[in-house]
């Protein structure tokens, strides 16, 4: 059954959404669930392979690490915004070098860089494992590579291997 429908509730949901937005009838109804079993389906093939949490018990300390990280850069980028002097403010960008090389590691990494304001995830060199991050407020290069490196990535592979 799981070969025919992968997703069962994927597939219901887009008949659903399908019937809401189309009206229903048995033209409809039919075309609305090719369409459904053919994306879901489709996503089997875009599915990564589902990681091995061997860390699972260290992902609330994550969580809170993040939010507490985002909480501080909000008030950090506000000040800096509402600062009058501009002048002192330097934006840039570092190459930080990552150990991590699992997909779903390296994808919560991107996600906890850019929602982190201040800080986005530009580029990722999967042959020499280097993100290239830009920074809002760059004042020490080392910091953030150290802030990437210990804060988030150690903990990742702590989580993820």
């Amino acid at each position: 059954m799981s070969r025919v429908l992968p997703y069962p509730l994927l597939t219901a949901s887009l008949l659903a959404m399908w019937l809401l937005l189309n009206g229903t009838s048995v033209g409809q109804l039919l075309l609305g669930t090719a369409i459904a079993l053919a994306a879901s389906r489709l996503m089997v093939a875009l599915q990564p392979s589902k990681p091995r949490l061997k860390g699972w018990y260290l992902l609330p300390k994550l969580v809170a690490i993040v939010v507490a990280d985002i909480w501080r850069s909000n008030v950090a980028v506000a000040r800096l915004i509402l600062r009058r002097d501009q002048s002192r403010r330097v934006s840039g960008f570092i190459v930080v070098p990552l150990d991590l090389r699992d997909p779903t590691g390296l994808a919560i990494l991107a996600c906890i860089v850019t929602s982190t304001p201040g800080t986005a995830w530009v580029e990722y060199s999967s042959t020499e494992s280097k993100m290239l991050l830009h920074v809002f407020d760059l004042v020490d290069e080392a910091y953030w590579i150290d802030l990437i490196k210990n804060r988030y990535e150690r903990l990742l592979l702590d989580i993820l291997t």
